[in-house]
């Protein structure tokens, strides 16, 4: 019975407060909510660790040769042709 005292309680202290606080005050802390930057979806989901797989596979086409020219020149330069 205490937990749900309490939860009526609290419940009850938000309410208050909510009607307490003038309308223009409401009013500003909502614009203030609605243009703040909002989070993408792959990092509300799985966090840094998007960022981290997103970043290596960046990494590993910046590093990639781009075509067959550039395979076959990098064999040569290695082989001293």
């Amino acid at each position: 019975m205490a937990k749900s005292d309490e939860l009526v309680k609290y419940i009850t202290q938000r309410v208050v407060h909510y009607v307490d606080t003038p309308p223009e005050i409401r009013r500003s802390r909502r614009q203030e909510w609605k243009q703040r930057p909002k989070e993408t979806l792959d990092y509300r989901l799985f966090g840094l660790a998007s960022l981290s797989v997103r970043m290596w596979l960046n990494k590993a086409k910046r590093f990639r040769p781009r075509s067959f020219k550039a395979i076959s020149w990098a064999r040569r330069k290695e082989n001293g042709e």
